[in-house]
């Protein structure tokens, strides 16, 4: 089974907002110069603000917060967020894997940015509504 996915836009806006959230405030993640001059393709999200988002729409498909009970991932590309107002989308889906003896619900969840998985081996254990 599917879970509807789940579209969160990203904007450099929102990346000034975790930087001050979470004390990040490597100039990856806002100075393009900066960015490029390391190698990367421009400014990129945090990798853990990507994490965030996934685990947004984890508890969002759960219902609730405490329903999670396991949740990783790992990082595999960096997400560009373009100096413009639209930012860019990063998406969340899920296919329900299974249920385990103690019923908690088995995810694999993909995460997109630009067509390109962002995270890999994204999983979690969830006790769903209903």
């Amino acid at each position: 089974m599917d879970l509807p996915v789940k579209t969160y836009r990203v904007t450099r806006a929102d990346l000034v907002r975790y930087a001050g959230a979470s004390g990040d405030f490597n100039p990856i993640h806002w100075s393009q110069r900066f960015a490029t001059g390391v190698g990367l393709p421009g400014v990129i999200a945090h990798g853990m603000f990507t994490m965030a988002l996934t685990g947004r729409a984890v508890t969002e498909w759960a219902g609730r917060p405490d329903a999670v009970a396991e949740f990783s991932v790992r990082f595999a590309r960096p997400v560009p967020v373009p100096d413009d107002d639209e930012g860019v989308e990063v998406q969340v889906a899920a296919v329900v894997k299974g249920v385990t003896d103690e019923g908690l619900t088995q995810l694999n969840l993909t995460v997109t940015s630009l067509g390109e998985k962002v995270l890999s081996q994204a999983k979690a254990l969830v006790r769903l509504p209903g």
